[in-house]
């Protein structure tokens, strides 16, 4: 069976990054309809050799239509995703409009694919940081239950679009040849920098990322009492998050068990070889579909071997983001 898809938000880093995978994939396509802003329409994206040409994103946009691929920001979905559905259309969000609404399954096909079943026309994709880590963690959760996780994100500036990515690269150039630079993406010069991750800081001093993990962890998990703390940061690299990830375990969890664990693991490849000093690196997680784990060593503050400490990265829009949701797709 052949499936009529729409791309909304086709025109950034993961609505481009949704037609690269679904033409590696095979994903079986009856027709794809690419939808994106007024500003954006008329322009023309290559899919499997054939250009196709981008729709203006409106109410009438869906006919026909049986999967929704969406990635064109929160405030967009929360008005055209249950548009979608009313015509007929599954939604596959990507933002974070629908992620902790009790009624929306919020899914890692790696970690709670049975969770895909209960959905009511739309099915939430976790933030890129939270995928990433729950990747890696959750078949040691399933080994022996996390109680508590302390992360801290190496994110880059992909996290924040297309026209971060650019802007970082103008503002390596600016700085290198001694021209002034004034950024207007992210809220700092990202090159040779770093910096707080840019979203809202609230009164507990937590930003939106960082209770993000938290949150969204706990509901994919199906388990509310993890303990969970991440300080976010955005660092001088184009593609691909990395984060350092400590574990508190409820009975005790050796480095060798991990290692075993994690690499029988469905999508995580381990990279750790401490004779070379050769562990996860953005650069080699770039267009990979695994998250790289490596840095596996016991936490030596905690006695017992109750503590794993590790270093992961994964290309947040791959994996973070637009294959993610393929894979929901898939198993749709």
């Amino acid at each position: 069976m052949a499936y009529n898809v729409a791309i909304m938000g086709a025109t950034g880093a993961v609505g481009t990054e949704f037609l690269r995978i679904l033409e590696q994939r095979n994903f079986p396509l009856a027709s794809l309809k690419l939808l994106a802003s007024h500003r954006s329409a008329g322009k023309k994206l290559t899919f499997a050799g054939e250009e196709l040409v981008v729709e203006e994103l409106g109410g009438n946009s869906f006919k026909g239509i049986d999967l929704v691929l969406a990635s064109a920001g929160g405030e967009i979905s929360k008005k055209f995703a249950p548009i979608a559905v009313a015509a007929g259309a599954v939604v596959v969000d990507n933002t974070s409009a629908f992620r902790m609404d009790p009624d929306v399954p919020l899914v890692v096909p790696e970690v709670n694919p049975q969770d895909i079943k209960t959905h009511k026309g739309i099915i939430a994709n976790p933030n890129c940081s939270t995928i990433i880590m729950n990747v890696p963690v959750w078949p040691l959760h399933k080994a022996a239950p996390v109680r508590r996780i302390v992360v801290s994100t190496y994110q880059a500036a992909s996290g924040a679009g297309a026209a971060a990515m650019a802007e970082l690269e103008e503002g390596a150039r600016a700085h290198l040849e001694g021209r002034p630079f004034e950024p207007t993406v992210l809220p700092h010069k990202a090159a040779f920098n770093v910096f707080s991750h840019n979203s809202a800081v609230g009164e507990d001093g937590y930003n939106e990322e960082e209770r993000k993990m938290g949150l969204e962890t706990r509901k994919i998990f199906h388990a509310p009492d993890i303990r969970i703390a991440a300080t976010c940061v955005r660092v001088p690299v184009l593609r691909a998050h990395s984060e350092a990830i400590n574990l508190e375990f409820a009975e005790p969890m050796s480095e060798q068990q991990v290692r075993e664990i994690l690499a029988d693991a469905p999508g995580v490849t381990i990279v750790d070889d401490r004779e070379k000093s050769y562990f996860p690196m953005p650069l080699d997680a770039t267009g990979q579909d695994d998250v790289l784990v490596g840095r596996i060593r016991q936490d030596i503050s905690q006695d017992g071997q109750i503590g794993i400490e590790m270093f992961v990265s994964g290309d947040q829009i791959r994996k973070g983001a637009a294959l993610n949701a393929v894979q929901i797709a898939e198993m749709l």
